[in-house]
């Protein structure tokens, strides 16, 4: 059940309802069953899989807390990270290594008999397998103190409205939420719900619509040279922005409206002017989750090392960030030149310093947005593209026949008509970002009068009807 269909337009009110006519106590029963149906959705027999990172962590939790002595506790821990690791590597990574093993093994003519495994990539799988690590882990670390309530601790695992691609939530924020008690608050309902009304207009009428010129493009990549790949490249750039906030969107708006606060996941990551800060504007959740988890033990661990253990702890965080975002070279390739970027920042800190002393501060700053910018779209041809082959192709033809004519229709996926009303689109997302800058556009409506607050409500919701793209309807990091 997507965020997106029909189901969901009829699930999420339903629930909802139930909800706020449900007793407290029985809250979370509701929502656990609400929860696991939505995920069942996909796939019934995928199921177990949150059933068994849930079990296995609810356990290692308390057993963590209730061990003496430091080696339990490390052993524990070492359990939990393991088994719960061991689904994501069985049905994430294990056919991407298994055929990088079967090309290395023909490159030098050696027998190897592993099949390929026919398996599904189960949907969220990354999100809630890094939810319930960071729970035990912080209950290794005696931040958290462990959850007792199988029940509460089933739902944090698998509330619905983050479960398949985040916010990915710690345990310190959200299992306390669940014992709270939240009214119907009519004010906070309708934050919740302009919250998901932007963020369908932002899949359905802006990401899907730029997604057809960059599926066109990018399906078959050597058919085009020159400006057709430069246009589909930024617009890729702004189809995977919408796509992905969209999703934050409505599950921040969904869990808002039932009184739950999900942390924000972007902040407007294209005023970037390096890409350190571009990180800590873009998926923020999982940012952050690789600093607690991941680069902070490794730079702590690798301190003696200086300035090469940062090096060091900041090319494994970002190559392990590339494989998390998909069992690919092309990702791994993606997450590596993030890394190179990060430490090149590192390395040039100080001569950056001392240029950004001699220029206007605006004339520094508008550059670094624009190289940092083009930094991240050049980086994500290697996300989108089909294969490393097709992504160099596309590198190394960008600026080939700049000046042979496009010719729309079929060819390029829209017509010029449907270009011109992209370019449009994006100008109207840049706009809000514009007034993002001083105030939450929530906020901004909520102080205009009513007759211009309905006015934009009405517009949104005739224009998702209206010029919504609905041949497109996955959201992208689904397959993460």
């Amino acid at each position: 059940m997507s965020f997106n269909s029909l189901e969901f337009l009829l699930f999420f009110p339903a629930i909802t309802a139930l909800y706020f006519l449900t007793p407290h106590r029985f809250r979370w029963m509701l929502l656990l069953a609400g929860s696991y149906y939505f995920y069942m959705s996909w796939n019934p027999q995928y199921i177990a899989l949150i059933a068994f990172a849930t079990i296995v962590n609810y356990y290692c939790g308390i057993k963590i807390a209730a061990a003496e002595s430091p080696s339990r506790k490390k052993w524990l821990l070492t359990f939990g990270v393991s088994a719960t690791l061991s689904q994501l590597f069985f049905f994430k990574y294990f056919n991407f290594f298994n055929d990088s093993f079967q090309a290395v093994f023909d490159f030098f003519q050696l027998p190897y008999g592993i099949p390929a495994l026919n398996v599904l990539l189960p949907v969220g799988i990354s999100f809630f397998t890094f939810q319930t690590l960071s729970y035990t882990i912080d209950v290794y670390r005696g931040v958290k103190e462990p959850e007792y309530h199988l029940g509460i601790f089933a739902l944090y695992v698998s509330f619905f409205p983050q479960l398949v691609a985040g916010p990915i939530e710690r345990s310190t924020r959200l299992l306390p939420q669940f014992y709270e008690k939240y009214d119907f608050d009519f004010q906070r309902v309708k934050e919740g719900l302009l919250l998901i009304l932007w963020g369908l207009f932002k899949k359905i009428v802006i990401a899907d619509r730029l997604g057809m010129l960059v599926d066109q493009v990018y399906n078959n990549a050597t058919d085009y040279t020159g400006l057709p790949l430069i246009l589909a490249t930024y617009f890729f750039a702004f189809q995977i922005f919408c796509d992905f906030s969209a999703y934050s969107d409505i599950a921040i708006g969904a869990a808002r409206v039932m009184g739950y606060r999900l942390m924000v996941n972007f902040d407007q990551p294209f005023i970037s002017g390096t890409v350190t800060e571009f990180w800590r504007r873009w998926h923020i959740s999982l940012s952050t989750w690789l600093n607690d988890y991941l680069y902070t033990p490794l730079a702590i661990k690798w301190r003696d090392w200086r300035k090469n253990g940062i090096i060091a702890a900041l090319f494994v965080t970002f190559f392990l960030s590339g494989l998390w975002h998909g069992a690919g070279w092309t990702f791994v390739i993606f997450g590596v030149l993030h890394g190179l970027g990060l430490i090149g920042e590192v390395l040039t800190k100080k001569s950056r310093k001392n240029i950004a002393k001699k220029m206007p501060k605006w004339l520094f700053d508008g550059i670094s947005i624009f190289i940092t910018f083009h930094f991240v779209c050049i980086t994500w041809i290697f996300f989108r593209a089909n294969s490393v082959a097709d992504a160099f192709y596309i590198i190394g033809s960008l600026f080939s026949n700049l000046g042979q004519s496009i010719e729309w229709g079929d060819a390029m996926g829209m017509g010029l008509d449907q270009f011109a009303f992209s370019i449009l689109l994006i100008l109207i997302l840049e706009t809000v970002h514009f007034v993002q800058r001083k105030q939450t556009v929530v906020s901004t409506i909520f102080a205009k009068n009513m007759v211009f607050r309905w006015s934009l409500y009405y517009a949104m919701i005739i224009g998702i009807v209206i010029f919504g793209s609905y041949s497109y309807s996955e959201f992208i990091y689904f397959q993460f």
